[in-house]
């Protein structure tokens, strides 16, 4: 097959800046794009707090003051600068719109906890500040690989704003829907900040971009787009079952339906390797599972946690958010307790969450350590150290800590929903190829039940290394998946 420009823009990208699994996901896709010999290019906002200095990012003379043009509207100019992606050579463009990304967070003002006003505007300008740039580096991808809707206009903008522009004409774009919970609805207002009332078309009463009298840009990219995938099969038949499950976008679902495909995510099983780890203590593989326990004790000291060796330990790392199953959690974490297990929490959200989890930690301090914020080494050592790795959430497009739990062979437990279902196989319904549990009911009784069949499993020591041996030998590499982008990619352009 031949060789592809792909263009993949994102509005975060790890290690620069983070809020959860987008970023992984914009790291290490492209890596397995660049492994296969395509010629990949990444794009993300140069946020006020990423640091020039630390990661190398130059300046790129030809990417000085960009206009940006929107029918009618004033113009502004980008610049762009130009990193690598750890070490595998990929190169990430950054573009920098002073008047626009100088706030010190992504998307949510701290002070007030809610999104930044000028969101719409930021991702819009970003989203036109990245085709811009593909000109003054006369470069035309094939492909631009769009994620969630903070590029999703981009699709949009190609077919109206900039479809009688040649160097764009023969690009194509393929939508990724991470998330559909977040959807990029804005005010219809908004629309004249950058032009968009200059076609009524996209904003009438069931047009492609109004939703509810408001603007969709999700929505938009999803009539838009050539393709569009989601993060996992089970997520996309999800989605595909009410309106509900999408958010009240399932007639655009339905109406691009020959176009949608559903990919499941990979990882980086460079990063995300116990024999390389240089996060953990003690690396350790399938062959010697007994060093993981090293992991423990040198976890469960630094969190000053005195549990008995025969107790598990279980981890959770997630957003403490009502869809990551913090409330059951919490429902059951006093019991859990107080029967001698330990806990260790990292994450950060709502604040009730924060405060009751800080509680409880204050009262149970040799069993429960929770840390507010995130931590990318003790993230590591958690599931190198526990024994089960908690994921109870409501739903899950695709989920990436439970593929990182289950190469550490961490088993994981989790709500039979989402990715969750395509790459945890239940143990108690099927022991010979058990890799977690599965609970199909979503409330506290029923999630503490299955942790109960976790238990019990746990104590038989034979079963459960087993267990864990078939985890960590599964395939979760990007190998399939960017298999089934490329051949997306070729045919969609036809090459």
């Amino acid at each position: 097959m031949s060789s592809l420009k792909i263009f993949y823009v994102s509005s975060e990208v790890s290690p620069f800046a983070k809020t959860g699994g987008l970023a992984d996901i914009a790291n290490s896709l492209p890596k397995a794009f660049k492994a296969m010999e395509h010629d990949i290019r990444v794009m993300m906002p140069k946020y006020r707090f990423i640091p020039d200095r630390r990661y190398t990012l130059r300046d790129v003379i030809r990417l000085r003051d960009i206009a940006l043009e929107f029918p009618g509207v004033e113009v502004l100019e980008s610049s762009a600068k130009s990193a690598f992606i750890d070490d595998a050579k990929v190169q990430i463009y950054f573009s920098e719109i002073s008047q626009l990304f100088s706030q010190r967070t992504l998307y949510v003002d701290p002070k007030t906890g809610k999104d930044f006003k000028n969101n719409f505007e930021r991702f819009a300008y970003f989203s036109l500040a990245s085709l811009m740039t593909l000109k003054h580096l006369y470069w035309q991808p094939d492909v631009i690989h769009c994620n969630d809707w903070q590029t999703a206009i981009i699709p949009v903008l190609l077919k109206t704003v900039l479809k009688d522009d040649p160097f764009f004409q023969q690009i194509k774009t393929v939508l990724t829907i991470h998330n559909m919970a977040f959807q990029g609805i804005f005010p219809m207002a908004k629309a004249k900040t950058i032009g968009l009332d200059t076609f009524p078309e996209l904003l009438e009463n069931g047009g492609p971009l109004e939703f509810h009298g408001q603007i969709n840009l999700l929505k938009g990219g999803i009539y838009f787009a050539d393709k569009i995938t989601t993060v996992s099969p089970a997520y996309l038949t999800q989605l595909m079952e009410s309106d509900e499950n999408a958010f009240g976008l399932l007639t655009a679902l339905k109406d691009r339906k020959k176009d949608l495909v559903g990919i499941l995510n990979g990882i980086d099983i460079k990063t995300w390797d116990p024999q390389s780890d240089s996060l953990i203590e003690q690396n350790y593989s399938f062959d010697s599972l007994d060093d993981k326990k090293v992991n423990r004790k040198v976890l469960l000291e630094q969190c000053k946690i005195e549990i008995d060796d025969k107790k598990p330990l279980l981890g959770f790392v997630a957003r403490l958010t009502e869809q990551k199953g913090v409330g059951l959690i919490l429902e059951n974490m006093e019991k859990w307790l107080k029967k001698g297990i330990g806990v260790v929490v990292l994450g950060s959200g709502e604040k009730k969450f924060e405060d009751a989890l800080t509680k409880l930690s204050k009262k149970f301090g040799k069993q429960l350590f929770v840390k507010i914020g995130y931590d990318e080494t003790l993230s590591h050592q958690i599931q190198a150290a526990s024994d089960i790795f908690l994921m109870p959430s409501f739903f899950e497009p695709c989920g990436l800590t439970q593929l990182y739990s289950m190469r550490y062979g961490t088993l994981p437990i989790a709500f039979h929903t989402g990715g969750l279902i395509d790459t945890i196989v239940d143990l108690e319904n099927n022991p010979t190829k058990g890799t977690g549990f599965l609970f199909d009911k979503f409330d506290a009784k029923s999630f503490d039940k299955h942790l109960q069949v976790a238990l019990k499993t746990y104590k038989q020591s034979d079963i459960w290394r087993k267990a864990q041996i078939r985890a960590m030998k599964k395939d979760f590499s990007w190998d399939k998946p960017v298999n089934q982008f490329i051949d997306l990619f070729h045919e969609i352009t036809g090459k």
